[in-house]
């Protein structure tokens, strides 16, 4: 019989891996399309499913990222089944509340604190590797952000300045086919990255589940799961978050949404090379936010980064606490019927937090509405010109008598209009 439950854990464990996985894909689709959706220069559903594809790439690059997760950060011999499940809840409820609220904040911070937050409950500070999370989680956490907002703005300036003569037509035909090779170029990243989160997680559960040795390596059939669960999330497409990213922190145009793309996967692909546990949401809005910095003239709407910041700063230990709770319960209740009873507290929740996104649906259809802060966008919104003249800019006006939102062409929307004899 004990045999049979420890079965039953293990499994609920991997499909919550695998779920967490999921999440994590439409929660970071934005950190590779938001710029490319909100410049044109990719259909929102392209955009998605490139990024699915190249995700499912990038998720057979390179296992370093796994083996911090998995053996970096806390110490294997304490960790149980039941800490592994109640850390992922964690990780998964903070990534369904930040959607929610269209905040992106660091799936990857969100797992860790799960995790650690649920080992602190059953063993205490002994459980953690404290050097680890602090060179492989904290510190590139406050660097990585200053770094890709230091290189956005540096790039953004030099090709600004290098374009300053060109035709805008010119330039933003030339600048959206860019974008589709930077964008992609991140969606490769990224997939090296946080796919391998889940791996190392399922490779401690199997690791504590007696499945495989204690120096195992990732089994394939791990790295093939993660990397279609993270490909079918990114598909899905995180809408909420793709129009923050997008419309919400700078008003951005071809050039910098290139220059912002670029510095992300440099940024990514550098910190998993040393094995890194990096945020990819950190490094992209760091990214957007470099490329306001640098381009002379550019909105930054600093209120939403703010917003931003204060999420992150609340990701570890939000998601540490709801571990630790889980674990409590868990430890509470005891036996299969604890695990059952904190996997369905999962389910509940998920479900709420869905039913509650529906209220204000944000998709494809409206995603690239113009940014009015404190409202979503109209799911009846027709949906936004995507020919080559059309740009991402459009004014709306609200109408005092009926309260209804009425699109007015910016600027910018009417010289395309012209260049395109409409």
């Amino acid at each position: 019989m004990e045999d049979v439950t420890e079965t039953l854990l293990l499994v609920l464990v991997v499909v919550t891996a695998l779920a967490f996985d999921f999440t994590n894909g439409f929660h970071d689709t934005g950190n590779a399309m938001a710029t490319s959706i909100a410049t044109r220069a990719l259909k929102p559903k392209t955009a998605v499913a490139l990024s699915a594809v190249l995700n499912l790439v990038g998720a057979f690059l390179s296992l370093a990222v796994a083996a911090t997760i998995a053996k970096g950060l806390v110490d294997a011999q304490v960790i149980t089944l039941e800490v592994v499940l109640a850390g992922l809840v964690g990780g998964i409820t903070w990534n369904l509340l930040t959607w929610l609220l269209g905040l992106p904040s660091s799936s990857s911070h969100a797992l860790v604190g799960g995790v650690v937050g649920s080992v602190l409950a059953a063993v205490g500070t002994s459980g953690v590797i404290w050097t680890g999370v602090a060179a492989k989680v904290l510190i590139p956490a406050l660097l990585a952000p200053l770094v890709a907002i230091g290189v956005a703005a540096a790039g953004t300036w030099l090709v600004a300045r290098q374009t300053r003569k060109v035709p805008e037509s010119t330039s933003t035909r030339a600048f959206r086919w860019g974008q589709v090779g930077s964008a992609s170029l991140v969606s490769l990243a990224h997939g090296t990255n946080d796919a391998q989160k889940s791996m190392g997680i399922i490779l401690l559960a199997l690791i504590a589940g007696g499945a495989v040795p204690a120096d195992s390596s990732v089994p394939f059939w791990v790295i093939l799961s993660c990397a279609l669960f993270m490909a079918l999330g990114t598909y899905l497409g995180g809408w909420r978050i793709i129009r923050t990213l997008g419309k919400g922190l700078v008003e951005i145009d071809t050039r910098q949404g290139m220059s912002a793309e670029t510095s992300s996967a440099a940024v990514i692909l550098l910190s998993g090379f040393f094995g890194f546990s990096l945020s990819t949401t950190h490094v992209a809005t760091g990214s957007i936010l470099g490329s306001g910095v640098g381009m002379p003239g550019a909105k930054v709407r600093w209120g939403v980064a703010g917003r931003m910041l204060a999420a992150w700063g609340l990701t570890l230990p939000a998601a540490g606490l709801v571990g630790a709770v889980c674990y409590w319960i868990q430890a509470g209740i005891g036996g299969a019927l604890g695990t059952v009873a904190v996997f369905a507290i999962l389910i509940a929740t998920s479900v709420a937090i869905w039913v509650a996104s529906r209220r204000k649906p944000v998709d494809h259809r409206n995603v690239n509405d113009e940014w009015e802060p404190g409202t979503a966008p109209s799911a009846d919104a027709e949906p936004a010109l995507a020919d080559a003249a059309a740009t991402p800019a459009v004014a709306a006006t609200a109408s005092p008598e009926a309260g209804a939102v009425t699109a007015a062409p910016s600027a910018d929307q009417q010289r395309a209009r012209q260049r395109a004899g409409v």
